[in-house]
């Protein structure tokens, strides 16, 4: 695994962070705190009303809309059979009673958040079921022996035994110590890692239950970690050289928070006291801006054509100024295998999710385009998140998915374009001159005005008095009344209003 390093940089209103490796930014995180959502944060709330029609009841959870609790998402769930019914709301909750509840969904409108009384804690390579017996392995975790020998290890661990169902585990004690799910994360952990995993959803579990028995309902018992917080947790590994971060209140915060959950981190943190921001001293700055661009350039002369739309994102691989040295074949193949590693890290680089489309150049020999895929599937393994790769189509293509795990880079830093509404372009000015003469001729027709005066954007009217002048003096002609121009500078190049005088 390559070295790498880590940098944060943090103000009151945004913190990023950027992971580098071999000088080149592999990754970008941004989290801004007035759009940070509540997914995952625990609260002591209490029942304001019961709803028996709608199975759902209203949680107080302190916020400005009371937050929502179904039947389903009570503790205990789904009857394992479909035919069973579930036991009503009104027979499990009342009004006035505290639940330690959890919410799933963040409120969307005029809709509260989405509650669970299911708690579940997320580790670094497991999730903690604090009010379950049981350890469950992601379905990711394809291997049969892989699963067996990570179950054996985590029952030696957690001191959890099988039952005869073989996925439940019944404690030796009779009382319930918590279940865990394995994630990902955990293939290739050492028991070491687990049993640090273990401990630290334990303890955090424990401060959870101490708080509520403390505090008024209300109360946020548990908040989902920062994404600083998460450096330590996600991001920070043994081929970790440092983590730099900008804040000397951070650092601090940091260090006492992996003092007590990541004690391994933390020797790693240091604080950086330069006068330059440290975003623009290791030129981070340059790469945020790149990886919003849809053009990417690519070492060789190649490039790369990224376009990210509702339901897929397409990448586009082109040869660009490299001409190669040998041939067209080798031309090709060069080119595409640099633009497997290119795309690879863009996608790390932009939080590109869902289908993604890459269409490399096409390669007639079977062996060079083996060789781009398999280039292309060891730089996607060095991803954090899940890549599934499908290998070339019938029409040279090759198809993947990614997990999404937050909203893209562009999604989260840009809005659609005001002027073009996300199209991508906009009408030519000579289209817009011809909207404007059919536009008058239609008005003609229905109204009878004194004058017909045109308010559009400087390089319209310009065209108008100047190529577009015939056009405009032979319609004012033929229905009878004079057309001024005014120039309106606000104007974007498809604006325009006609007004009557």
């Amino acid at each position: 695994m390559p070295a790498q390093d880590i940098l944060i940089n943090w103000s009151p209103q945004e913190t990023r962070v950027a992971v580098v490796e071999n000088g080149a930014v592999q990754e970008l995180h941004i989290e801004r705190t007035l759009e940070r959502g509540l997914v995952g944060n625990v609260y002591l709330g209490k029942v304001v009303r019961v709803l028996p029609g709608m199975q759902s009841a209203f949680i107080d959870i302190g916020l400005e809309r009371a937050a929502f609790l179904h039947v389903a998402d009570l503790h205990g769930g789904p009857p394992v059979r479909s035919d069973t019914p579930l036991v009503p709301i009104e027979r499990q909750v009342f009004e006035g009673q505290t639940l330690t509840v959890q919410v799933i969904k963040d409120a969307i409108g005029t809709k509260g958040a989405r509650l669970s009384t299911q708690v579940s804690i997320a580790g670094r390579m497991l999730v903690f079921l604090p009010q379950d017996n049981h350890i469950g392995i992601s379905q990711k975790i394809g291997s049969p022996e892989l699963r067996e020998q990570l179950r054996a290890r985590m029952q030696a661990l957690t001191g959890l035994q099988p039952d005869k169902a073989g996925d439940k585990a019944g404690d030796r004690n009779g009382d319930k110590p918590g279940g865990f799910i394995l994630r990902t994360n955990a293939e290739e952990a050492t028991d070491a890692e687990l049993a640090d995993d273990i401990a630290y959803l334990r303890r955090a579990w424990a401060l959870i239950r101490e708080r509520a028995q403390k505090s008024p309902p209300g109360t946020l018992l548990h908040q989902d970690l920062s994404l600083a917080e998460r450096v330590l947790r996600d991001l920070a590994n043994e081929a970790t050289q440092t983590i730099r971060i900008d804040s000397r209140l951070q650092c601090d915060a940091l260090k006492a928070f992996g003092e007590t959950y990541m004690p391994g981190a933390v020797a790693k943190l240091d604080l950086y006291r330069g006068e330059r921001p440290i975003f623009d001293l290791f030129g981070i700055e340059e790469e945020l801006a790149r990886a919003l661009a849809r053009r990417v350039e690519l070492k060789s002369g190649g490039y790369l054509i990224v376009d990210q739309t509702e339901a897929l994102t397409t990448i586009d691989v082109n040869t660009g100024g490299f001409v190669g040295a040998r041939n067209f074949d080798d031309t090709i193949f060069k080119t595409n295998l640099e633009a497997a590693g290119a795309i690879a890290r863009q996608l790390r680089l932009r939080n590109l999710g869902g289908i993604i489309i890459a269409d490399f150049i096409d390669m007639t020999r079977e062996d060079h385009q083996q060789a781009v895929l398999a280039e292309l599937r060891k730089q996607l393994a060095r991803d954090r998140t899940r890549t599934t790769v499908s290998g070339f189509t019938q029409l040279g293509l090759v198809e993947m998915t990614r997990k999404r795990t937050r909203e893209s880079l562009a999604h989260m830093l840009c809005e659609p374009c005001p002027t073009c509404q996300g199209r991508g372009q906009v009408k030519t000015a000579r289209s817009v001159c011809y909207d404007i003469l059919r536009e008058i001729l239609r008005e003609a027709r229905q109204f009878s005005p004194k004058e017909f005066r045109v308010v559009a954007s400087a390089a319209v009217v310009e065209m108008l008095l100047d190529e577009e002048s015939v056009h405009l003096a032979g319609l004012s002609e033929f229905i009878g009344r004079p057309i001024s121009l005014s120039a309106e500078p606000t104007m974007n190049p498809e604006q325009y209003d006609i007004v009557l005088l």
